[in-house]
């Protein structure tokens, strides 16, 4: 069954808002994000991500053998290893590689991540000298990504 979620920026004037469909531990999207200078529309598939700054540029992305795909600023894309790694309900921690894309320059690079389940539904995220606490709803989904974004639709 899709879902539509929505999250405003904490950090800066940000909206995205994102029609999710899950299969099993799959995440299919198409959504727009909105920052003070640009507009950002994706669509997600398993192993593709296509990005389009709008009247700018254009961009499709492969995992190429990374873990996940990641884009700056979004909290859609945090829940792909809480998914398929079921970081909501077992207790390791897991480190992944990530593609990650940078907003609006549409850069990609390769981002060693960590998530770390801390229970009742939060996860610890970090990269590099980066770390934020992330709090999931029951679907999976970011709810509260300290510091970044909050969801708005609940």
């Amino acid at each position: 069954m899709p879902h539509t979620v929505v999250w405003r920026g904490l950090d800066a004037p940000r909206i995205e808002i994102a029609r999710v469909e899950r299969t099993g531990d799959a995440l299919r999207a198409n959504g727009t994000q909105i920052g003070v200078a640009y507009e950002l529309r994706y669509e997600l598939e398993p192993d593709l991500l296509r990005l389009e700054v709008v009247g700018e540029r254009e961009l499709e992305v492969e995992l190429e053998g990374r873990d996940f795909f990641d884009l700056a600023y979004s909290p859609l894309l945090n829940s792909l290893p809480v998914l398929r790694d079921r970081l909501l309900s077992e207790g390791s921690a897991h480190d992944y590689v990530m593609r990650f894309v940078s907003v609006p320059e549409l850069e990609v690079v390769d981002a060693e991540q960590r998530y770390e389940p801390l229970g009742a539904g939060r996860v610890r995220f970090r990269s590099g000298d980066f770390a934020a606490e992330l709090d999931f709803d029951d679907h999976g989904f970011v709810r509260r990504y300290e510091g970044l974004a909050e969801r708005v639709d609940e």
